[in-house]
């Protein structure tokens, strides 16, 4: 556990203790009322736990607790309704409070809830987005910061060399190429001066043969032979004529450099003719950040053994100790730090271009007789001593999606960060062509400046106090290491921020897990880091985070809604229920306004099809324009408001239904024992059951133009598209737009027809009868219904815009 897989594994490993721990005292001592506290969270989580009220999202717990408060509303409702038949044990009072109790319980939210989601997991799936955690689909809509790296994800991960500098001999540009396999497209001009002077310098001419620059050129063999050397790629030809590569984007890129001038790897090393044949191999370490092999080069002329490195530009400075500097000198002179400053001030030069650079260096192996031997090597011996041949420049493009889609990241609300193992100057220099960083810093203050951009040395050294006091996290992070990206995560959450991180390495797993939303890449990604993350992107492509982001946010929208109609619609009918007790028929026993059969048909049928059209709706235009979601959730204000408008005005318009068509149109004779069943020889219930009927009818409607309502919840079903010049025929093309919810509420209407006039469904399983003229009943109360949801809706748009024009912050949310 004390290697560097050991600390990932361990930060992988999640206690699994349901156990809360005694609390002790500075001195290691404890006391007895801090064990009982200790057994009393220990149980009280337990309970939580059965509960699901402290496991699961936050939309779970949630969702638990509802389940609770309603569980509980129902057996109070169920006791009033025993209460107000005075305790009646005959099977009618029982149902009767049972019924009332069942029609506060959303029955199929957890099946729409699961049909929802499985659904958007599927429409991901053709976005480039494996979902792996049904979770993780809630916190997407909620992520306020997206940390992503660079290679791959925000860039093309295509690299390719666009500036080789030898000290001695100057600089080598490499023009642009539509084909990064392809050594033969492309010019490649020489300049002889370093990268610093070639500002004032113009570049020079094309080459006519670019294997004349290497001819007579013993600086440029020696840094092309540690290019292609040190170089685990393989570039070739293939009978078809086309290039082709396998290997890291870093080395093929050098390699094809290379094999520009004739250079490749094959030609030394392959077939009859090689001259390098290679002994050892030390693979990159993202501690020492090199790599090293180790070569003979035997000819009838010499016998040699050559270490052959490359890295990242400061370690490898750090372990030369000779250079060959003059211009147009083959003699190797002392490093110097002089020398040092030069270099470092090249590759700056280099990396403001948005280049990547690394160091080639080499030097003889000595040590002849460990490589005969077979044992093990000392890699530090063998990386010591070097001489420093050169830098190279690579240059890996934003992908062309990547600056629009972090504009639409802030546009939503979303800020991205960049946490990148490469040079700061390379980091920065990409962060400001894709819009991370601003284009100039004259427009922010200083402190707010150097903030933006750190190295993940600058990151750790900080402790969690002066980190919380910055004035803003940073949006690059250069030279990043594994244990940066945890404290990244840990700073965010600290500032109470909701955050997305993306990797691919096995070091990156820790972070994967940490983070809110873990993204891992399905082309480029290992499988630790796959087995860490929530999501997988597919095409490792910065703009499907933004579609999951998007997804996420749909998916979101539409749980609120049908939530919304759902306990709309559990209110309407616990308050018909309830304010039925009043009706008593001549035993003394409250008459059902609905029958138990038609609550549950309502619960299950009429509105949990609709529900399921809801969780299918298409994201609202403005999805991506608005905030990430709050912590409120699904259950903000708002909602909460309308789920008692609804329901109280649907209960309200059901009772009167009733009460017409009994007292109204109706001589008010409840009977005796409706409840129980229809009887032809005794007429006397054929009022309360044609009552029954329209109630049922009527509820029935509103549900399913309720649903149709919560396509959108502020603007009117009439008008939801406020742009149309379809004045009075846009609603239809609205409404069958999701034709999933269209043929659902077309279901929900043609099966009420057999519902009611099939006999003995009718009246012995509903406990109603057929209606004629009740019709028009039903149908003004649908008017009257979409009346008042208009006017909430009304209302609602009117205090959102007053309270927008006054606190415009506000109106976003």
């Amino acid at each position: 556990m004390f290697t560097e897989i050991g600390s990932i594994a361990l930060a992988l490993r999640a206690s699994d203790s349901k156990r809360r721990p005694v609390k002790h005292g500075p001195n290691g001592e404890t006391k007895k009322r801090w064990y009982v506290q200790a057994w009393t969270l220990t149980w009280t989580d337990a309970v939580g736990r059965f509960l699901g009220v402290n496991i699961g999202t936050p939309l779970q717990r949630k969702l638990s607790k509802l389940a609770c408060l309603l569980f509980g509303i129902a057996v109070v409702f169920a006791i009033v309704c025993m209460a107000a038949n005075l305790f009646s044990s005959s099977k009618e009072v029982i149902m009767y409070a049972v019924a009332t109790g069942i029609s506060m319980i959303p029955a199929c939210l957890v099946v729409v809830l699961t049909i929802t989601m499985a659904v958007g997991t599927k429409r991901m799936v053709e976005r480039n987005v494996i979902v792996r955690k049904l979770d993780s689909l809630e916190a997407l809509g909620a992520v306020t910061d997206i940390c992503s790296d660079k290679t791959g994800t925000l860039t093309q991960g295509k690299m390719v060399v666009k500036k080789a500098w030898i000290p001695s001999r100057g600089t080598y540009s490499v023009g642009s190429s539509n084909e990064p396999f392809n050594p033969t497209v492309g010019d490649v001009t020489y300049t002889p001066v370093p990268p610093l002077q070639l500002v004032d310098e113009k570049e020079g001419p094309p080459a006519e043969s670019i294997e004349g620059l290497v001819s007579g050129n013993r600086q440029l063999e020696d840094f092309l032979d540690v290019a292609s050397m040190a170089n685990l790629s393989h570039v070739y030809k293939s009978e078809e004529g086309e290039w082709h590569a396998r290997g890291e984007p870093t080395e093929i890129a050098i390699h094809v450099f290379a094999s520009r001038f004739n250079w490749n790897r094959d030609r030394w090393t392959k077939g009859q003719g090689a001259v390098w044949h290679q002994k050892a191999e030390f693979p990159f370490d993202s501690t020492v950040k090199k790599m090293s092999v180790i070569f003979n080069k035997a000819t009838p002329h010499e016998d040699r053994t050559m270490v052959f490195t490359k890295g990242a530009v400061e370690r490898i400075a750090e372990s030369c100790t000779s250079v060959i500097w003059d211009q147009d000198s083959s003699t190797p002179v002392p490093m110097t730090d002089d020398h040092r400053e030069r270099i470092l001030q090249n590759m700056e030069e280099l990396a403001k271009q948005g280049l990547r650079v690394l160091a080639l260096a080499h030097r003889p192996y000595t040590n002849q007789a460990q490589l005969l031997e077979g044992s093990d090597l000392n890699r530090e011996d063998a990386e010591n001593d070097l001489c420093f041949l050169g830098l190279i420049g690579l240059y890996d493009p934003p992908r062309p999606e990547t600056a629009g889609s972090i504009q639409a990241c802030y546009q939503a609300g979303i800020v991205v960060h960049m946490v990148t193992g490469d040079h700061p100057g390379t980091a920065k220099a990409i962060a400001q062509q894709v819009g991370i960083l601003p284009a100039s810093f004259n427009t922010v203050a200083a402190d707010v400046a150097d903030a933006m951009v750190m190295t993940a040395s600058q990151f750790d050294n900080l402790t969690n106090e002066q980190v919380d006091a910055l004035p803003t996290l940073p949006l690059v992070i250069a030279r990043c290491a594994p244990q940066t990206k945890v404290r990244m995560i840990d700073a965010l959450h600290r500032r109470g921020r909701f955050a997305a991180m993306t990797g691919d390495g096995v070091n990156d797993s820790p972070s994967l897990k940490h983070a809110d939303v873990g993204i891992a890449m399905g082309q480029a990604g290992s499988d630790v880091a796959k087995d860490a993350s929530d999501i997988i992107l597919t095409d490792d492509n910065f703009a499907s985070i933004l579609n999951a982001v998007e997804e996420g946010r749909r998916i979101f929208d539409n749980i609120q809604k049908f939530v919304l109609h759902l306990l709309s619609e559990n209110i309407a009918q616990a308050c018909t229920l309830l304010i039925g007790l009043a009706f008593k028929d001549a035993d003394n026993q409250s008459v059902f306004p609905l029958s138990p059969v038609e609550i549950l048909w309502i619960i299950m049928i009429t509105s949990g099809m609709p529900d399921m059209g809801l969780g299918m709706e298409v994201a609202a235009p403005d999805i991506m324009n608005r905030p990430p979601q709050s912590k409120q959730g699904i259950f903000t204000w708002e909602v909460v408001i309308d789920i008692l408008v609804y329901g109280v005005w649907t209960a309200a318009l059901c009772l009167a239904a009733f009460s017409v068509r009994m007292w109204g149109f109706g001589d008010g004779n409840l009977a005796r024992g409706c409840n129980k069943e229809w009887s032809e020889e005794i007429k006397d219930c054929e009022l309360v059951f044609r009552a029954r009927a329209t109630t049922f009818v009527c509820l029935t409607w509103f549900a399913l133009f309720l649903a149709w309502e919560m396509v959108n919840m502020r603007r009117s079903f009439f008008r939801m598209q406020p742009k149309s010049k379809k004045y009075f025929t846009q609603w239809m093309h609205d409404v069958w737009r999701n034709k999933f919810l269209f043929w659902s509420i077309m279901a929900g209407w043609i099966t009420m027809f057999p519902i009611l006039y099939i006999p003995v469904l009718n009246d012995v399983v509903f406990k109603h009868k057929p209606i004629t003229w009740e019709w028009g009943i039903v149908a003004v109360e649908a008017i009257l219904f979409f009346v008042g949801v208009e006017a909430w809706k009304w209302a609602k748009r009117v205090f959102f815009r007053r309270r927008g024009r006054k606190y415009p912050k506000l109106s976003q949310m």
